[in-house]
């Protein structure tokens, strides 16, 4: 037997013992030895000896055996990255950013979709989806899941599971609201829960629990607005710096005046102007500097 039929029944660990002495006659045989110890750990559980052999066929051309020692270890080498970053890379979560005024939209693994609004990070595992449906949220997100097994969004402030519907979760410092839009919603918070239904919303703001009512279809920020009723000023100015980049000055005005109202994402002086005037606040812009203060 020649020489490339010894490596390549080697590469499939199929040598006869006759075969076994003649391939350890081989003069590079404690090289290939040392180079299968060396892969041994990294070997995929789908390993093809016959797609290996392709790969390093080339090689076994009439060469020097240095020559040919050295292309194989290249080989071996990109083997070894290659099912490294495979199992690293399988086991890692997925996390999804966005930063000041970005939204996204995330497909998740069952066909289920996120649009992720500002400053916000969603976090999931595609290794484990089909056996847990469950989804990490710091932010804001509008969800659309898919019909299947349970589906759960963790928080720092509760869980929201269901089974396949739409909702509205935002999760911020002292802000944690659900809006169900379509099925049934059930949110966990300490050790209570309660089931939410199309139209109704859940919040704990600042410690104060409140049930309430939503007429909209969808969340207003889908289309590019924040809308607020009944809200401290304070938590209406931190979703505008969510959508711009500035900073504001509130030291003159009181962040705990309620607020009922829409500003547009686009418009930085008419978002301004939708918050301000009908609090009565004057507001100067010098820069990506706003300052408040009252008329």
């Amino acid at each position: 037997m020649n020489r490339e039929e010894l490596i390549k029944k080697w590469l499939d660990h199929n040598l006869n013992p006759d075969e076994q002495k003649a391939f350890e006659g081989l003069e590079d045989y404690k090289d290939l030895i040392r180079l299968s110890e060396s892969v041994e750990d990294f070997k995929s559980p789908n390993f093809d000896s016959e797609e290996v052999y392709a790969e390093i066929k080339s090689s076994l051309k009439p060469k020097t055996t240095k020559n040919w020692i050295r292309s194989l270890l290249r080989v071996a080498a990109a083997l070894i990255i290659g099912f490294s970053l495979f199992y690293y890379n399988s086991t890692l979560d997925t996390q999804i950013e966005t930063s000041i005024a970005q939204e996204t939209t995330v497909s998740l693994p069952d066909a289920s979709t996120v649009a992720l609004n500002a400053q916000s990070t969603l976090t999931y595992n595609k290794k484990s989806w089909s056996d847990k449906r469950e989804v990490l949220l710091n932010g804001e997100a509008f969800f659309k899941v898919a019909k299947g097994s349970k589906f759960d969004v963790i928080t720092t402030d509760g869980k929201v599971s269901v089974l396949g519907t739409q909702f509205n979760v935002v999760q911020h410092d002292n802000y944690f609201e659900v809006t169900c839009f379509e099925g049934l919603v059930a949110v966990s918070y300490n050790s209570e829960s309660i089931k939410l239904k199309p139209g109704n919303r859940f919040a704990i703001i600042d410690g104060v629990i409140k049930n309430e009512l939503e007429s909209l279809q969808k969340p207003s920020w889908l289309h590019s607005e924040s809308s607020f009723k009944n809200r401290s000023l304070k938590h209406v100015l931190s979703e505008l710096k969510r959508h711009y980049d500035v900073t504001i000055d509130a030291s003159k005005i009181d962040v705990e005046e309620l607020f009922t109202g829409t500003f547009t994402h686009k418009n930085l002086d008419l978002a301004l102007q939708s918050i301000t005037s009908p609090l009565g606040i004057a507001y100067t812009k010098s820069n990506s500097v706003i300052v408040l203060k009252s008329e």
